[in-house]
This record gives C-alpha cells, structure tokens and sequence, in this order.
C-alpha cells in the first residue's frame, strides 16, 4: 500500500479495532499471475500473540486451491466519502476521498479436522451473532454435517499489517470543521461514522 507520512496509520491496537468493526473484507490471491479475489466475512482474533483471521469458502470456490501456497492481501475498508472542494477556502482546489483502509498479509490454512472446522464456524456465530448460537444448537447433527461439507474453512495468520488513514489532516481548521459538519450531518451512515474518525485524529475539532 502507498502510505504517504501524512496519512500513516500505525497503531496496531486502533487497526486491529478496526478490522474488528469493519469485518466483512476482501481476499485477494494469485492464480498464477492473475489476482482473484472474494469477499467474506472474518472473525479477527489475537492468539498467543498472533493475529489472526478466519472464514470459508463455498466450496466451489476456485480460490480455496490457491491460499496455502501464496500470500493472500485481505483488505479491510470503510468507511469512506467524497470530499468537495466547496469545503476549502481557496479556489485552487480539486475533489478527494477521505477514507481508511488496513492491509493484512499472510499465508492461509485449511482447516481438514471436522470438529476444528465446527468449532471455527461456532466462532463466527458467536463473533457476529451469539443470539443465533441456541437456534444452530438445536439443528440435526446431518443438517449441520451437510453445511460443514459444503465450505471450507481456513485460519489466516497475518505476517504484515499495514493501514492508511486519511482523514483531511492536511487542511486548515476551518476546512476539517466544515467537512466535519457536512459528514455528521449525512444520512450516509458510513459518512457519520468518518466524521467521528476525523474528530479523534484532528486536534481542530
């Protein structure tokens, strides 16, 4: 990822935070020269130190043949806006974008025990929605078997983590409040959410 100074996101901590809030992600790998990509839900977790990232695949999925031998990019993004140039005080100015976004990579693996396989879905059930677990619970055994089958579930450990925040740090005071102001008041929930990113980096507001 190009990161300019600027905009370096580097608390490990607020990055992890994030890819726990903002968990539905990209996986992007190579198929020989050409990246392919899906986009999945993760359950983000920090194991004896590790970071780590879990999910499945349809089983159809051509990907699932190309995660244990290369390095996969999974993307984490949002929220994010446009940005007009009605916001700044000097004429010569063009559109941008306000956004953040955190790169993970890592080698995955996939998960060939059965009960690891279970335990790995139960986790994600209970990652995003733990009232759902007494329903999956009373589910026949030869139901949930059939589920399992049909998916295959990896453990990704992340070997590098990078993230970019750029939240209008290069603008003047009244700029980043006037952009503020306009991202509170949206009916875009991804771009209230921005405003309260830009409020906790920027000392303006």
């Amino acid at each position: 990822m190009h990161i300019p100074s600027m905009f370096k996101f580097e608390d490990d901590k607020e990055k992890i935070a994030f890819m726990k809030k903002y968990s539905f992600a990209t996986i992007i790998t190579n198929k020989g020269s050409v990246p392919i990509a899906t986009q999945l839900p993760f359950v983000v977790k920090e194991d004896s130190g590790k970071l780590v990232l879990s999910g499945h695949f349809g089983v159809a999925n051509e990907q699932v043949k190309f995660i244990e031998n290369n390095t996969s990019l999974v993307i984490f993004t949002e929220p994010h806006a446009y940005i007009s140039p009605a916001h700044y005080e000097k004429n010569k100015n063009v559109p941008t974008w306000d956004y953040i976004s955190v790169h993970a990579y890592g080698e995955a693996k996939i998960i060939h025990d059965n009960e690891k396989k279970l335990s790995a879905i139960e986790e994600m059930i209970d990652f995003y929605e733990k009232d759902y677990q007494k329903q999956w619970s009373g589910l026949p055994e030869g139901y949930k078997n059939g589920m399992l089958r049909g998916i295959v579930a990896f453990e990704l450990e992340v070997t590098e983590l990078q993230g970019q925040q750029k939240l209008s740090q290069n603008r003047t005071e009244k700029e980043i409040e006037r952009i503020t102001e306009h991202l509170e008041n949206s009916e875009v929930g991804t771009e209230k959410d921005l405003a309260q990113y830009i409020k906790s980096k920027n000392y303006y507001v």
